[in-house]
C-alpha cells in the first residue's frame, strides 16, 4: 500500500497521507504532485489524519505544492496529530499552510 493518494475534483486536489512520508516515498509524492501543475487548482488539501511522521523530504514535497502548482493555490493540512502540527509550526510552514482539524468541500 502506498503512503499517499491523490484525488482531483474540480479545482481541489486532496492528498491523503498515511503512516510516514520520508526519504523512501517523498520523491514519489513529489512526482505525483508535479502532475497537478497546470490543472488550474485553487486548493491542495493534505489529509493527515493517519500521518504519524513527516521528514524534511516530505516537507519539501509540500513546499513544492505551494511554489509550483500555482501562485494562488491555497494549501491545507487537515487532521494532523499534535506532533505533525508542531513540526509545521517550528519550520514556519504554518505561515502558508492552513492547519485545520476538519475540512469541508
Amino acid at each position: 500500500m502506498s503512503n499517499f493518494s491523490i484525488e482531483v475534483s474540480g479545482t481541489v486536489a486532496k492528498v491523503t497521507l498515511v503512516d510516514k512520508i520520508d526519504t523512501t516515498n517523498a520523491p514519489a509524492l513529489a512526482e505525483e504532485l508535479k502532475k497537478l501543475i497546470g490543472q488550474n487548482l485553487e486548493r491542495v488539501v493534505f489529509m493527515a489524519n493517519d500521518l504519524k511522521y513527516i521528514s524534511s523530504a516530505g516537507l519539501r514535497a509540500i513546499v513544492f505544492a505551494k511554489q509550483k502548482i500555482g501562485q494562488n493555490v491555497q494549501v491545507y493540512l487537515i487532521g494532523a496529530a499534535k506532533e505533525i502540527h508542531n513540526v509545521f509550526k517550528m519550520t514556519g510552514f504554518d505561515s502558508f499552510v492552513k492547519i485545520q482539524d476538519t475540512y469541508e468541500d
